[in-house]
């Protein structure tokens, strides 16, 4: 009765007037029914990478349903709560209306032109006074990919700033450097298909269940015997799917993998003939492990014992197909990069790429972190081109037809860089899109006291989210339903996103504030749009740059993509359908010589760990309900009913501890912050000294709390793992622990070793 009641509410509650009529009912009586569309429009959802395709229902203009393509292949007509209430997010109440501008310390609509000018007149002066480069940019992974290459065009190209980066930083920046340093360029290399051929199916800080959930289907439709090994701290709805599960201990899981290698090579299950036709590196990486990763140190440093290390290294090894995935809890590590480069390691030893059922396959947290990633012009020049190879600098500029002095020679600072940039007074001037830094960037503290230094703060958003209420002017942009372009999901797979409805209010399109802005700087909307007109323009220009290069979209159509239900790049001439998997026997990887290469990596303790003040470890994650800081999905009544605040997830004993049950209200402190009146969910799904928090709220901002370490190669943020303690009001003074009890003894004397010998080094007593 509760879960009908709750339709019931929903109903009541969350569909306008003349949206739907009261009928009989022969289970809930007299209740709304949502009215007939006019049409269904075709689409693709803008939530998290999956890339499900759906329809929207439209009446007299307005979104009034979403509901799943039954013939996508993706999804096959199923969605998740969040992509069932989609329609809902398009005229929530926390909508930006159109331009806003900070008059007399309120933001106020004016017109376009009026806030179009103000920024552009701020820019101009900061540049002259300061160079170019003190104008930062931070964009998201949610606009359309038309809209990221014509946003980083005129960024990168006409504000001449290359200190432009995207908030995919914050979630796949490990996997974009770990992909790179083993196969010689980003892209994830397997398909979802993969889940329903593999024999063993290892998940690595991955919680599908939860954060992918229509993932689950394509593991379900695997009629195989097959194996499903889930490896997190975190006993989540994933890791109770599993045939083995394994428990690790916060941040082991590259020396998890590197145990694995080494059990392999010990017995001798690798696949010889694989390592010596597709890798370079193979003598130094065994050394490298033979030498380092024993299975009782691995035991120790992962708390997993020695015998199941074994019987995962066998499962793996000896399968017939094998492919591994993970996420965030992977990626957002100070050691992601080199984790995610482990994980290659281990598929490549067994020979598990290229074929039916292998690949290590990176997940994408948001709707086109692909797309960015492609062609947003951040971490590399559109097309997957090295800002430090004058051949792809100058391929580029004849493409688009500019001056190749134009063309940036390395990359600029990174999403993080750009905040410490502020804070040291470099950077005076930050241009936000569709991200929310107020609750998503870890140490909140130090951000926001950067904030304050700058001389203008422009946000442009579709929602008034934390940050674009503190802007000095706002861009109310259009938002999916809205306008038309493509995504790229997890799988490299090429979705129509269509225009179903006109803006709402006053917004623009992200394509078109960009290209009318452009206007406002002399002669650059000339050079960089005189043949782009519309998202299908871009879209052709998006093909030409991309012809011959790995995600090759030369292919590729609006109206192809909607008749195969997305298409998988590379998709040219020899691939006119798209391909599946990437690193084939008939594909040679992107590096000099054609192989992968096998990374002697390390396994490193973290640089926050606990001690008597901070006796316990906090992980930070996402909950199906919401996503990401909630701008979307926060006045959605069915979604906020059924997750409406944070909480915090921690065991048993230590609930005991602190004298605590599941419904009191306690506080988390750490070095940089404190978050009070969290509620408790005692369940045994963490283990003892650990403790998990959603990141989603913005009252309960667990990310006051979290380290500002980030991975030396990919900057992204150390979210899972720092030190904190609990207070109740029973047991004020916290929970104590010993340090051994969390680390165990040989990670425990390794790192104060470590300690004694970097004292030793710098002349300090110890």
């Amino acid at each position: 009765m509760d879960f009908i009641n709750k339709i019931k509410n929903f109903l009541d509650k969350d569909i306008k007037e003349d949206e739907y009529a009261l009928v009989d009912d022969p289970i809930f009586g007299k209740v709304a029914k949502v009215k007939a569309p006019d049409k269904w429009v075709r689409t693709t959802c803008g939530y998290c990478g999956v890339g499900c395709g759906m329809y929207i229902g439209v009446k007299d203009g307005k979104a009034v349903y979403s509901k799943g393509d039954p013939k996508h292949p993706v999804n096959l007509g199923t969605l998740c709560p969040k992509g069932l209430s989609e329609h809902k997010m398009v005229t929530a109440p926390s909508r930006a209306k159109g331009a806003l501008i900070r008059k007399d310390g309120a933001l106020q609509q004016v017109s376009w032109d009026e806030a179009f000018n103000r920024v552009a007149v701020k820019f101009k002066e900061i540049s002259a006074k300061y160079g170019s480069k003190a104008i930062g940019v931070i964009s998201t992974g949610q606009l359309l990919t038309e809209e990221f290459y014509t946003l980083g065009k005129f960024v990168q190209l006409g504000l001449k700033t290359n200190n432009y980066d995207g908030n995919t930083t914050l979630c796949m920046a490990s996997a974009v450097m770990g992909y790179k340093q083993s196969f010689g360029s980003d892209g994830p290399v397997g398909c979802y298909e993969d889940f329903e051929k593999a024999d063993v199916i290892m998940l690595i800080g991955a919680n599908i269940a939860d954060n992918h959930p229509i993932l689950k289907l394509h593991l379900m439709k695997n009629k195989k015997n097959k194996k499903i090994i889930v490896v997190d701290p975190r006993k989540s709805k994933t890791a109770q799917m599993a045939d083995i599960y394994l428990p690790i201990k916060p941040r082991s899981d590259l020396a998890l993998i590197n145990g694995l290698c080494y059990i392999i090579l010990e017995q001798g299950w690798e696949d010889e003939k694989f390592i010596n036709e597709r890798t370079t590196g193979f003598k130094e990486f065994k050394k490298h492990i033979l030498n380092n990763y024993k299975p009782q140190d691995v035991a120790e440093i992962t708390g997993i014992d020695v015998k199941t290390l074994y019987e995962v290294a066998r499962s793996y090894a000896t399968a017939d197909s094998a492919m591994s995935a993970w996420t965030m809890g992977v990626n957002q590590s100070a050691i992601g990069t080199d984790t995610v480069s482990a994980i290659n390691n281990l598929a490549l030893i067994t020979g598990n790429l290229g074929k039916e059922g292998s690949a290590p396959m990176s997940i994408t947290g948001q709707c086109n972190a692909m797309g960015t990633r492609e062609f947003g012009f951040t971490s590399s020049i559109p097309g997957y081109r090295d800002y430090k190879n004058d051949k792809d600098r100058e391929e580029f500029a004849n493409i688009i037809g500019v001056d190749v002095d134009l063309i940036p020679k390395e990359r600029g600072y990174a999403y993080p860089q750009i905040i410490e940039a502020i804070d040291r007074g470099e950077i005076k001037a930050l241009w936000v899109v569709a991200t929310n830094p107020l609750v998503s960037f870890p140490d909140q503290n130090r951000l926001r006291s950067a904030l304050k230094k700058l001389d203008i703060l422009v946000v442009q958003d579709s929602f008034l989210s934390d940050t674009a209420q503190i802007a000095d002017v706002v861009f109310g942009a259009a938002t999916w339903s809205e306008k038309e372009g493509c995504y790229t999901n997890s799988e490299r797979r090429c979705n129509w996103a269509k225009k179903a409805i006109e803006p709402y209010a006053d917004t623009k399109s992200d394509f078109d504030i960009i290209k009318e802005f452009s206007k406002y700087f002399d002669g650059v909307h000339e050079m960089l749009y005189k043949n782009i007109e519309t998202p299908r323009d871009a879209f052709e220009e998006i093909k030409r740059v991309s012809k011959g290069r790995l995600c090759d979209y030369s292919g590729m159509s609006y109206e192809l993509m909607e008749e195969l239900g997305g298409i998988q790049w590379p998709c040219n001439e020899q691939y006119p359908k798209g391909k599946k998997r990437l690193y084939t026997k008939e594909m040679p990887c992107p590096t000099p010589d054609g192989k992968a290469r096998l990374l002697p990596v390390d396994w490193k303790p973290l640089s926050e760990d606990i001690c008597e003040s901070f006796p316990l470890i906090l992980n930070t994650g996402r909950t199906v309900e919401q996503f990401h800081t909630r701008t979307k999905t926060g006045t959605i009544g069915i979604l906020n009913d059924l997750a409406p605040e944070a909480w915090v997830e921690m065991n048993e004993l230590d609930a005991q501890k602190l004298q605590v049950k599941s419904g009191d209200r306690i506080s988390i402190s750490g070095n940089r912050g404190r978050v009070d009146n969290i509620v408790v969910k005692v369940a045994n799904t963490v283990r003892e000294g650990t403790i998990f928090v959603p990141f989603h709220f913005n009252k309960q901002l667990i990310n006051a709390v979290t380290l500002p370490e980030f991975d030396a190669k990919s900057f992204e943020p150390n979210y899972k793992q720092c030190a904190v303690q609990l207070h109740s009001s029973r047991v004020p003074q916290g929970i104590k622990l010993q340090k051994q009890e969390i680390m165990g003894e040989i990670a425990y004397q390794k790192e104060q070793n470590s300690i004694k010998s970097l004292h030793q080094k710098e002349g300090i007593s110890s």
